[in-house]
Order: C-alpha cells, then structure tokens, then sequence
C-alpha cells in the first residue's frame, strides 16, 4: 500500500482547522427593535466580582477593544451611549470517557469493574466562559448579550491567551447584529 503524503497533510490540515473552528461555542441573543447604528461609544462597568485572573482579564478586555474600536465604537471613561458589562471565568470539568449504559437488563454485579468510577483517572479540563452585555445607557435596556465559551490548556497559558483572543474576536464577529 502505498502512502500519498500530500493527501496525508491535506487531511491534517482539514481536521486541524475545523477542531480550531469548532472549538468555541458562541450564543447571542439581542434587541430585534434596537438601533445599533446610533451608538457611537460604550464604557466598561466594573465586574461584579473581584478578578481572580488578572491577565486573562486584561487580555480580553484589551481584544474587545480593539474589536469595538474596528466597528467604530469608542471607548470613554464614563457616560458611553453603551456600558458594556463583562462577566465570566473557569470551570472544570471532567473528561471522561463513556462508562458501561445503565439498562434494565445491566446486573452491576456480574462484572467488578462497573462498580468503580469512571472519573478516577480522568483529567479536569479548564473550560473559560465570557459573557458580555451590553446596555442601551438611555433606556436602560440590555441590547445585546454574547456568550462564548472555549476550553483552555492548563499548562500552556501563552496557548490559552492566543485561545481566548480568538473566542472573542468570533464572539464580537456578532455584534451588531446583521439585518436579515
């Protein structure tokens, strides 16, 4: 049998690209009457909690403003015509294999090794969640809500930062809204 490398490499190359494209899993939800063309600027809220992960933090809010200032929106201090409130952090979950179904004919006792956990072995694998939330300041209405969620590398945190840069710039890829 005879191995084709450039086929080889172009199935790498597809497989690679489309876990980095569905990697992140992005939910909006917005305002249907809004005027997103009459905001011209937004001003941060302070988070509702202290941050725990500073960095992390300072790497999303610096990526969302570049973001915004791209779409024209300008940032001020106070008194932006949107407040742009972020929330968001970590959680960890298992990865965890598939155990043995739970069916109505299973007998647990007939097999010793369906009585342990499957999780035991398992790793926590870091899942980041961002959230924002921008408010219409005049009428005091939310107008647009975004919600990316990306799973990062515990060890490899230059490799985490690149991840999260890339979450936001696909959730902000949303906002405003396209007119349909």
């Amino acid at each position: 049998m005879k191995i084709n490398l450039g086929k080889m490499w172009i199935y790498a190359l597809i497989t690679e690209f489309s876990v980095a494209a569905f990697g992140q899993k992005v939910r909006v939800g917005y305002e249907k009457g809004a005027d997103f063309l009459k905001f011209r600027s937004y001003t941060w809220a302070a988070p509702a909690m202290p941050v725990t992960r500073p960095l992390a933090y300072a790497s999303v809010v610096g990526r969302v403003d570049e973001e915004l200032k791209a779409k024209r929106l300008t940032k001020t201090e106070m008194d932006g015509d949107l407040v742009l409130i972020p929330a968001g952090g970590l959680e960890f979950g298992l990865n965890q294999a598939a155990s043995v179904p739970i069916l109505p004919t299973y007998d647990p006792t007939t097999w010793i090794g369906a009585t342990m956990p499957t999780n035991l072995m398992a790793p926590y694998v870091p899942e980041g969640t961002l959230m924002l939330t921008f408010v219409d300041r005049a009428s005091n209405k939310v107008v647009w809500t975004g919600i990316v969620t990306e799973k990062l590398d515990i060890e490899n945190k230059q490799k985490s930062l690149e991840r999260i840069d890339k979450a936001v710039v696909k959730l902000l890829k949303q906002f405003p809204p396209h007119k349909k």
